[in-house]
């Protein structure tokens, strides 16, 4: 979705660790395990939050500057996903949410709704969210069924959107609907909702994991949305939600392999510091067994999300290296917070101890951007040129 940055150079990899020091430094004081625990148990990420990364380049970072991007690489990009990660994965999901709207709004809007919508979500004032999936309709995007009726001085609306990022607090949406018209027989276009200008219902949904993301089902009953909403050609939305997904899998990627750093950190922290039987549990074998373990799934999944970062900068479509990432990256994660909980015992249960939370965010990571299965058709189609999707 965002314009082709050339490769590092030395200076940039300078620049990169500059900044990477200067989020982890910001991070560590701003979003403290205190402020993190009041959001979680609110169930929502205040927004302000959001632009308070602005400064770091979060919102629209892979845009290029004309547009109030900083045209960052993706290398970059990923190194910041991973720090996002680290600190709380509720956090990158948001900032998926949010750069995917972005790049749709960049790529695809016209000069009306980048006026209106494009700023103030660069500037981080406006929370936002993308509906896709269905109750119905998840990993085959193709066969989405809200509709979108052509009535002459606006569209009418039905449907429902379930597991949608954010969709209770968002002031404007990206939504994907099948679109009737004279032209257009029910292929997918995309618009943009306005809760201002059209109504339609938003609930919460509780999850197991990412509870700050306040995910939402929409649902939409007759709603009206202006005519000028249409958000690029009608009948086109297919092919732009699918290359946002594949960008979202490099997000994904990186923050897994943020989420599964911290608890390798923890456990090794805690490896050396615990004792059991007169000595710290790290001196014991199996223990060592699992921070080895731990060290190089995290490892490979940085190698495997750095592989696909470096695809996308040097503009190829990165479809098989973003599917590898994104299914190695968040299995790994998972495995090793899996481990984490196993090296802490019973502090790995305790909600005031950060393991549990990244044990349940990571198990999240296998289902958005297309669970692992879906990842597996994606490799295996672009591995064998033969497509087991029907």
């Amino acid at each position: 979705m965002a314009e082709h940055v050339a490769p590092s150079t030395d200076n940039q990899e300078q620049e990169t660790r500059m900044l990477r020091d200067s989020i982890r430094g910001f991070m560590a004081r701003d979003l403290t395990e205190a402020r993190i625990a009041e959001c979680e148990a609110a169930g929502e990420l205040p927004w302000e939050m959001v632009g308070e990364l602005r400064q770091f380049g979060y919102l629209g970072g892979l845009l290029p500057e004309d547009a109030g991007g900083y045209g960052l690489s993706y290398r970059t990009w990923a190194m910041m996903m991973e720090e996002a990660g680290y600190r709380w994965l509720s956090l990158r999901v948001l900032l998926n949410t949010v750069n995917i709207v972005a790049a749709l709004l960049h790529h695809l809007g016209d000069a009306r709704q980048k006026e209106k919508w494009l700023k103030p979500v660069m500037a981080g004032e406006m929370p936002v969210w993308v509906g896709i999936t269905e109750p119905d309709h998840g990993s085959d995007v193709a066969s989405v069924q809200t509709r979108a009726e052509d009535k002459g001085d606006h569209w009418l609306i039905n449907g429902g959107k379930l597991w949608t990022t954010n969709g209770v607090h968002g002031r404007v949406g990206i939504l994907v609907a099948r679109t009737f018209t004279q032209g257009c027989d029910g292929d997918l276009s995309l618009f943009i909702v306005d809760p201002e200008e059209t109504d339609f219902e938003a609930s919460r949904v509780g999850t197991m994991f990412i509870k700050a993301t306040a995910t939402s089902q929409l649902a939409f009953n007759d709603a009206r949305v202006p005519k000028e909403n249409l958000f690029g050609p009608a009948g086109k939305g297919l092919k732009a939600i699918l290359t946002g997904l594949n960008y979202g899998r490099l997000n994904v990627a990186a923050g897994a392999v943020g989420a599964a750093q911290r608890s390798l950190d923890l456990s090794t922290d805690y490896a050396k510091t615990r004792k059991q039987f007169g000595n710290v549990i790290g001196s014991y074998q199996l223990v060592q067994k699992l921070i080895v373990d731990m060290t190089i799934r995290t490892e490979a999944a940085r190698a495997l999300t750095d592989r696909a970062a470096q695809a996308l900068d040097a503009g190829l479509p990165g479809r098989k290296e973003c599917s590898i990432a994104k299914l190695y990256a968040s299995e790994a994660a998972h495995e090793v917070a899996s481990m984490a909980l196993q090296a802490h015992g019973g502090l790995g249960y305790s909600t005031d101890y950060p393991v549990e939370r990244l044990f349940r965010d990571t198990r999240g990571g296998l289902i958005p951007e297309g669970t692992s299965e879906i990842q597996t058709l994606i490799i295996g189609r672009e591995v064998l040129g033969i497509s087991a999707f029907t």
